[in-house]
């Protein structure tokens, strides 16, 4: 693909990620292509469809969470802090936009949410963290991954909703992390 070409691409998800943060999945494409500056062509040359442009939106968020987790399973310390520093990964993950925690928690383990591919992607991130943990004996092995995420969503609801900063979501987080490690 031309450098103009995959430029115009990367603007035309971006754009549409914030589109369809405002205005929902629904929004018109021709406003995403209106403020993407390109022509309707370019969008529909690029994304065929709304389902292929909401897959390559949902995609690059995949790829974030893919990173932040594998820099988290990458980390060199207790299995505490480790655990402790993928919850601070998850509620940064989860509250990039206002009322996303709330949101995404209460779907968690939800089949028939319309967001239950996102959740799928978090608690399978998650399921890796607790599983390094669990292989380890570090972690109680009677809590499964979605229980994890609903409590670290929890906190990260209420980080969200009070407008806590780390400062002080870090000590809510370290109760949760306590109730599962069995070893430091």
């Amino acid at each position: 693909m031309r450098a103009d070409a995959q430029r115009n691409r990367d603007r035309i998800v971006e754009v549409a990620r914030e589109v369809f943060r405002e205005q929902g999945y629904d929004a018109s494409l021709d406003l995403v292509a209106k403020r993407a500056g390109v022509g309707a062509g370019t969008l529909y040359r690029h994304f065929p469809s709304r389902e292929v442009l909401v897959d390559a939106i949902m995609q690059s968020w995949v790829d974030r969470v893919t990173e932040a987790t594998d820099k988290v399973l990458a980390f060199e310390g207790s299995d505490r802090d480790l655990l402790l520093r993928w919850f601070e990964t998850y509620v940064e993950l989860i509250t990039l936009h206002k009322g996303g925690a709330a949101k995404i928690t209460c779907a968690m383990g939800d089949e028939e949410s319309p967001i239950r591919t996102k959740c799928q992607v978090l608690s399978g991130a998650a399921a890796r963290v607790i599983g390094l943990l669990a292989e380890r004996g570090a972690v109680r092995t009677d809590v499964d991954a979605v229980q994890v995420c609903r409590l670290v969503g929890g906190v990260a609801t209420v980080a969200d909703t009070s407008e806590l900063g780390p400062d002080q979501v870090r000590p809510l987080l370290e109760v949760v992390a306590d109730g599962l490690v069995v070893r430091g």
